[in-house]
């Protein structure tokens, strides 16, 4: 079959990508290849899998879950709620071929071909993780009308573009259960994402059980923690889902909570190493001058590493300003001994010495892009990161590292936490027009969107990750022509809502907030507001670090706004649209949202006030009075030099912040003032 899957994506062009057919299907990622046939198959009771291959354990709870998810979406009580091998049954509904149990690496094959027709449903892979990509796209075409449910006449064939399509979590600024991992493990399975990066420890806390040095996580964990069953747990349930677990232990730097548990590895004697509650960046460091550094990490990663069967394994490396290497003499006497001229050089002597560790015991060193230093042997991957927003030109250094020798991995673009929108996450195109040679891109492996929780809680944590995530996930799997903002964005409505069948929590736990800081009133005053606000963007929200810290209350109006306001982004688009082709209908639509906001401040007036309330006021009452003149305005061609005035009032006011949120509507209320 190896050679039919050659010879078949030989055939197939490098992008189906047509404007028409993305209209009929809400598929994400879109695949390499689809064409219609108009044959649909109707879905009923007797609809059953088989499983044509070796025995897979992936594949077989893979597919169990696949039949509670159709029957859940269809109200289907089917006659069969398990799969079984083809042999007992030959004229199986859907029948699943496959040649080989994958083994999770980067060269893992995930192609499938899906043949749809009325006979029957086919699913062919190469591997059992082709097989699983395909059911996930087999649940993306339920359709249906008055009478029935079925899936669409198709036939796809379908590979990812990059290897690495990946999503870092953040464990350590704010802790988040196992359930909270696996439920979004299961979201990333259901976009086709293969990678969980866990970025288990950092300043404020270490998150992993450490038998060998159990004062980790009493002394630097506040009994936040994942037992070392917990985390063989999470692995292979990431595994049956065709996601490696990549570990990282975040080192030389961000390092307050491995200090707080070991003083002695600090670069500076005498100092207070404590678990850190703000965020940012801290001067904690391991000495690298010291030989006792390397003994702990090489009997640390030896317990670790066996937790995790991965090839690779991220050490961190970023954000290490050095202070406390300049304040140390014996370190500075150390770099002149050896030659070291820069705290950079000094770090890649660290570096390369943890690399050996990590060699020895069988696994390959990611680092994030501060580790890209001119004597880093090029066995190491470079996770980039950084970008506009850290000093670095645009395109950051993926190019550079591939064109250097490295294998490399892209997040500049993918930083969600910013809280940017999904069109700028999407339009990041990891490779772009640059010329690159075959192996240069080959060494380009893909990318990861990246989670930091510093203003996450399990509350909050998914409307964080998704929907956006999705849109990286299309980027990483599918053609870089697939890349039209409207499709995505009508294709991502459905996809996303089908996250909550996996337990995701993005869209519900909106009303879960407002209802909580209302005291459980009517809350439909602040739906309004809360779908033209904002969460302030690019980490504006938390000043210096120091305005929240890993306790403050995360049950906010902030926590409750998403990007890409719901109403604010119709609401800009039609005023987008009247500038450049005016019509009735627009203009009515616009008019509908003034009214409805001009009303808004009277119903959060019937609220009983509390401070937590009260804060949003100025936002209510000048959106309400802002709306109601520019309907005025808009109803009669005009208004007076008043109304004007206080117009440019509210407007003032409400460019302004709120509560740690910004109006999205005011660039086009401005638009329509003036």
């Amino acid at each position: 079959m190896k050679h039919f899957f050659i010879f078949i994506f030989s055939l197939v062009a490098l992008s189906c990508w047509s404007q028409n057919i993305s209209e009929a299907f809400n598929l994400m990622p879109w695949p390499k290849n689809i064409t219609q046939n108009n044959q649909p198959f109707i879905l009923n009771e007797a609809f059953t899998v088989s499983l044509d291959g070796p025995d897979s354990e992936r594949l077989k709870s893979t597919s169990v879950n696949f039949l509670r998810r159709l029957s859940g979406r269809t109200g289907i009580f089917l006659k069969a709620g398990f799969p079984v091998s083809a042999k007992q049954n030959k004229t199986a509904a859907l029948k699943i071929s496959y040649n080989d149990i994958a083994s999770l690496n980067i060269n893992t094959i995930e192609a499938y071909i899906l043949e749809v027709s009325p006979d029957q449903i086919s699913i062919k892979a190469q591997t059992d993780i082709g097989a699983l990509r395909g059911l996930e796209t087999v649940l993306q075409l339920i359709d249906f009308n008055e009478s029935t449910y079925f899936i669409p006449g198709v036939s796809i064939t379908d590979e990812p573009r990059f290897v690495w399509r990946g999503l870092m979590i953040d464990v350590s600024r704010h802790f988040h259960p196992v359930h909270v991992i696996k439920r979004n493990l299961d979201a990333m399975a259901a976009v086709k994402m293969n990678v969980f990066h866990w970025h288990l420890v950092d300043d404020q806390g270490f998150r992993i059980q450490s038998k060998v040095y159990p004062q980790l996580t009493k002394l630097a964990s506040d009994g936040l923690f994942y037992t070392q069953e917990q985390i063989r747990d999470v692995v292979n349930y990431a595994s049956n889902l065709g996601i490696r677990v990549i570990p990282e232990i975040d080192v030389p730097g961000h390092a307050s909570a491995i200090l707080t548990a070991f003083p002695n590895l600090g670069s500076k004697s005498g100092y207070e190493y404590s678990v850190e509650r703000n965020s940012g960046v801290f001067d904690p460091t391991l000495d690298p001058t010291n030989d006792d550094t390397y003994v702990f990490l090489e009997k640390l990663f030896t317990e670790i590493v066996t937790l995790f069967p991965d090839d690779y394994f991220h050490i961190g490396g970023d954000e290490n300003e050095g202070r406390h290497w300049d304040e140390n003499k014996d370190i500075q006497k150390f770099k002149k001994e050896h030659n070291l001229k820069t705290n950079h050089d000094l770090q890649t002597y660290f570096n390369i010495k943890v690399e050996k560790i990590l060699n020895k015991l069988g696994k390959k060193l990611v680092g994030w892009d501060e580790i890209l230093t001119p004597n880093m042997p090029t066995t190491a991957v470079i996770h980039s990161w950084r970008g506009e927003n850290e000093g670095l030109p645009k395109g950051g250094t993926l190019i550079e590292a591939a064109k250097k020798g490295y294998n490399t991995i892209l997040s500049n673009g993918f930083y969600i936490d910013r809280m940017e929108s999904i069109e700028k996450h999407y339009l990041t195109e990891p490779i772009g027009n640059v010329s690159l040679t075959e192996a240069e891109r080959s060494r380009i492996l893909g990318g990861e969107a990246t989670m930091w929780s510093e203003l996450t809680t399990p509350l909050t944590i998914d409307s964080r990750i998704w929907p956006r995530t999705i849109a990286i996930a299309e980027r990483l799997w599918s053609d870089k022509s697939v890349n039209d903002v409207a499709s995505m964005l009508k294709r991502i409505a459905s996809v996303s809502f089908r996250l909550e069948e996996l337990g995701i929590t993005h869209i519900k736990n909106r009303d879960v907030i407002l209802r909580n800081m209302s005291n459980n009133q009517d809350i439909s005053s602040l739906i309004t507001l809360q779908q033209i606000c904002e969460p302030l963007k690019i980490y504006a929200r938390n000043k210096d670090g120091i305005e929240y810290q890993t306790y403050s209350p995360f049950t906010l109006f902030a926590d409750a706004c998403v990007v890409d306001a719901l109403d604010a982004v119709h609401f800009n688009a039609l005023v987008r649209m009247q500038q450049t082709k005016p019509s009735q209908e627009n203009q009515a639509k616009i008019k509908n949202y003034l009214e409805k906001w001009s009303k808004n401040h009277e119903q959060f007036l019937k609220l009983t006030p509390s401070p937590i309330l009260t804060e949003l006021t100025p936002l209510s009452k000048n959106l309400s009075e802002a709306s109601s003149i520019l309907l005025e305005k808009l109803n009669q061609n005009k208004i007076s030099s008043a109304s004007q005035e206080q117009l440019d009032k509210n407007l003032k006011v409400l460019k302004q912040d709120h509560v740690d949120v910004e109006v999205a509507i005011i660039q086009a209320l401005e638009t329509l003032a003036h």
